[in-house]
């Protein structure tokens, strides 16, 4: 089988930013035409414009921030690619933390984890053959696991506004900021004892949300769903 080889210069222009012409950091596309830049930068552009960067079609009229995505696929295409970006980028944020006097987040504390965790701490040589020692480091990892306690988290009010059904006894949750528009309609629905979460439709500022959007570019925190019933 003939294989050719592809210098990482000729697919440069695939895999950085347009804003600050550097690999894909947090990789964040925009879901109307599907063109990828680092979410710090596209949030910041995004605040004072609405269209792509890149093609100039208009993202949304007032919360284009709500129609972007972070794109993993395509980070983890960028980490493979160039060797020692991912690692260079996680001692960045740790850095940036510790200068801040600030609690490193879970993620980054679980990348730097993984990359120790099967070093022997007094050589620093993988321990291949002590299985016993493999399985303990395998369960504390699980025990370690925080199931996203540690993300940057929001708080947000779920208020009903549908005749058709009836409010939520608590309608202040606290979650990750990770979370998407489906989580929550699963939530309700299982909280509501509805047969189908897409009996529900959430809305923002009177806006259907998209089930794909997650509630970290989302900056009011009043929410209302409704019947489709």
């Amino acid at each position: 089988m003939l294989t050719r080889k592809i210098k990482l210069w000729d697919i440069n222009a695939h895999i950085t930013c347009r804003l600050c012409s550097g690999y894909l950091i947090d990789a964040t596309t925009v879901t109307e035409c599907l063109h990828t830049f680092c979410r710090s930068c596209l949030v910041k552009y995004l605040e004072e414009n609405n269209t792509c960067p890149t093609c100039r079609i208009v993202i949304h009229q007032s919360h284009p921030l709500q129609y972007i995505g972070h794109d993993r696929t395509m980070q983890d295409i960028v980490y493979k690619l160039v060797p020692g970006l991912q690692e260079a980028e996680m001692r960045k944020q740790r850095e940036f933390y510790h200068k801040l006097g600030m609690e490193v987040p879970g993620d980054i504390k679980g990348e730097a984890c993984s990359a120790k965790q099967h070093l022997d701490p007094r050589n620093g040589e993988t321990k291949a053959d002590d299985s016993s020692n493999k399985e303990t480091a395998e369960e504390k990892q699980e025990e370690d696991n925080d199931y996203h306690r540690s993300d940057e988290q929001v708080s947000i009010c779920l208020e009903c506004n549908s005749s058709k059904l009836r409010g939520l006894k608590r309608k202040w949750i606290r979650c990750s900021a990770q979370a998407t528009v489906l989580h929550l309609k699963k939530f309700i629905a299982k909280k509501l004892n509805l047969s189908s979460f897409n009996e529900l439709d959430i809305l923002c500022n009177e806006e259907i949300l998209g089930k794909d959007h997650t509630l970290k570019f989302v900056v009011v925190t009043r929410w209302r769903f409704k019947g489709l019933l």
